[in-house]
């Protein structure tokens, strides 16, 4: 397709991107997002301390917090307001310390910060006035499910028995824990345990649980059997439970499953599909590229009255754009101003991704520029296809300007950021930037993955670099390696 007909499909953004830039204050403006900029003060640690320096020491009659409850698990090295106040409150009642320590525990939750929250959670449980709390258990156990700790997560569960806080929630949240750390066989055993507890019987939750776990490792006749479980103990499935099987079949392109499932709920009178079942049904057609089918699907779930939302939008201009039907892109963005529905980061990401697909650099500007000028923060996606952009255009000082831009506005680094990155310098054989992008990879805290050492293996091979590459194979291997260490459970809680 020639720039000039892309270039006309686009037409729909606004035009007005040069003048918003050029009625940008250049002093109170940021010149790409047009947004206020403020300065950062210094924080109020640094002003006090520069203060105070010449301040007579405080006296030794201070009271001190008690020694079993150490101060660095209160306050971060950045939390220095927090410090200065709970210092201030010292000097009234040391008790301050113990009476803050739920407070404290839910920030610490709050925080992501499971290992302080573990610890302070077996202090709270040593003192006289504590109350055990069931959403309290609750939170650690979804916590260290999402930190990847699940068989902590099981230890953390034996002292529910001791507190007397059973109940199906909590094992539900147990069999999450697992389902999310891809151990199922593990969420089964727990589920055989509930089986046999009158009062922590699993629920329409659990098996949703769990039949997301089964749709995920595309073990579908174990989904059937859980289905007649539910309905041998009378519960029904709802909506959000087909949903899940919905996705799960089309993804996996059993097509045939998932129309007859979809059958069933338009033709039940309880289990009704809504606007997620839409977007599993479309998506999946969108993803085998079978466009036709997905507009069929599309207009069939209208006639019975289900809305399209802003997510159903962003997965038709997907599809058109990954088509290069542009003209229908455009309508599906035209109708989302008709209805009101604002244009988002994903709905630009989506435009973007789609002149990347055909190197269409100067429309991907455009888009990245429009999308800066309605003031949408751009995230990590947008940028990978930045950088994806430029590296097939051949344009690797671009690249290397989008990778600043983005440390600039802060954006979230992954490792498909960095792929990103590292794939386009081995385009280029830049391969002292692929090595400097890889440490700083490294520094980031970002997981390589098997593509990071494809890439870079492939770059070495064309250099005939074998000593690196017998390097990197090792250091697949031992990361590997490291990975099935961390899956396997902990000696201490079977033992």
């Amino acid at each position: 397709m020639a720039p000039m007909s892309l270039s006309s499909s686009f037409s729909i953004l606004p035009s007005s991107i040069s003048l918003a830039k050029s009625n940008t204050n250049p002093i109170t403006q940021d010149p790409i997002f047009g947004v206020t900029r403020f300065s950062v003060s210094s924080p109020p640690s640094l002003t006090s301390v520069s203060a105070s320096s010449t301040r007579k020491p405080a006296p030794a009659t201070k009271i001190r917090p008690p020694k079993e409850i150490p101060e660095e698990l209160f306050f971060d090295s950045t939390e220095n307001a927090l410090k200065k106040k709970k210092k201030k409150d010292r000097k009234k009642s040391a008790k301050v310390w113990v009476h803050s320590l739920p407070e404290v525990l839910s920030y610490r939750i709050h925080k992501k910060n499971w290992v302080a929250a573990l610890e302070l959670f077996d202090m709270l449980r040593e003192q006289p006035y504590y109350q055990p709390r069931e959403d309290t258990y609750m939170k650690l156990i979804v916590l260290l499910g999402k930190s990847g700790q699940p068989h902590l997560a099981h230890q953390l569960f034996n002292s529910i028995h001791e507190d007397g806080c059973e109940s199906t929630e909590l094992y539900t949240a147990l069999i999450s824990t697992y389902c999310q750390n891809k151990l199922v066989d593990e969420a089964f055993l727990i589920l055989d345990e509930m089986r046999n507890l009158p009062c922590c019987q699993p629920d329409i939750f659990t098996y949703s649980t769990l039949i997301k776990a089964l749709v995920d490792a595309l073990k579908f006749e174990m989904v059937e059997l859980l289905y007649d479980e539910m309905g041998k103990r009378s519960i029904m499935p709802n909506t959000a439970t087909h949903n899940i099987v919905v996705s799960g079949y089309g993804k996996a392109g059993r097509f045939d499953q998932m129309e007859k499932i979809v059958s069933s709920m338009m033709e039940s009178t309880t289990c009704k599909p809504d606007v997620w079942t839409m977007n599993a049904v479309i998506s999946s057609f969108r993803d085998k590229g079978q466009i036709d089918m997905m507009e069929k699907w599309y207009e069939k779930f209208c006639s019975l009255g289900i809305q399209p939302q802003r997510s159903t939008f962003n997965i038709l201009i997907a599809a058109y754009g990954n088509k290069r039907m542009y003209d229908k892109m455009s309508s599906v963005m035209q109708c989302m101003r008709k209805a009101k529905c604002p244009w988002t980061t994903t709905t630009y990401n989506n435009v973007i991704e789609a002149f990347v697909t055909v190197g269409d650099t100067e429309n991907m500007e455009c888009a990245f520029d429009q999308m800066c000028a309605e003031g949408l923060k751009a995230d990590t996606k947008t940028f990978c296809c930045l950088i994806n952009g430029y590296a097939n255009a051949g344009i690797f000082h671009k690249v290397i300007s989008s990778v600043s831009l983005a440390e600039k506005l802060r954006i979230h680094v992954n490792t498909s950021f960095f792929n990103a990155v590292i794939s386009a310098s081995a385009k280029e054989d830049a391969l002292m930037e692929m090595e400097r992008f890889f440490s700083q990879m490294k520094e980031k805290e970002c997981q390589p993955d098997s593509t990071t050492y494809s890439i870079m293996i492939e770059a070495y091979r064309k250099e005939s670099m074998n000593d690196k590459i017998h390097y990197l194979e090792q250091e697949k291997q031992m990361m590997i390696s490291d990975d099935k260490k961390l899956n396997e459970p902990e000696e201490t809680i079977h033992g």
